[in-house]
């Protein structure tokens, strides 16, 4: 089985790939399947948090790059500057790990939450894609980011 214990921060090709969800990609121990079917275990620092794009480096210096695997989604597009911060307070409040873009939020399905922001005239629309919530204000993060919608 192929080891990764580092994020490879220089430019590089990746030869492989790992697609994961948001939920696998905050493991820093974990046994999972490349897209090519190989048996691959990550032993990274503590705390890392992978986002798609990020490069792993294997113990045989395969790099493998990480893509953000689709997942049931919640995304409320909010054009009001006071109804868009509410939103986010709400969320955050309730420690809700949250995807932020230009007038618009993603966070994982919940049907309550989805409720709760209905209750404030905001209206949600459940669908697949990534999910790259923002890292938090105190760490937990990659050595860089990606935003796309």
């Amino acid at each position: 089985m192929l080891k990764a214990t580092e994020v490879f921060t220089e430019p590089a090709n990746a030869e492989l790939s790992l697609t994961l969800p948001f939920e696998l990609r905050q493991k820093s121990r974990l046994k999972a399947m490349l897209d090519n079917g190989d048996e691959i275990g990550l032993m990274l620092p503590r705390g890392t948090v992978l986002r798609g794009g990020d490069l792993l480096k294997a113990e045989d210096g395969s790099i493998i790059q990480i893509k953000a695997a689709e997942e049931t989604v919640s995304t409320a597009t909010i054009e009001d500057p006071r109804l868009f911060a509410r939103a986010c307070y709400h969320l955050g409040n309730r420690h809700v790990p949250l995807q932020i873009g230009e007038n618009w939020l993603r966070y994982l399905h919940d049907h309550v939450l989805d409720e709760m922001l209905d209750g404030l005239g905001i209206e949600t629309r459940c669908e697949q894609a990534t999910f790259e919530p923002e890292s938090g204000a105190y760490g937990g993060h990659s050595a860089h980011s990606h935003h796309s919608h």
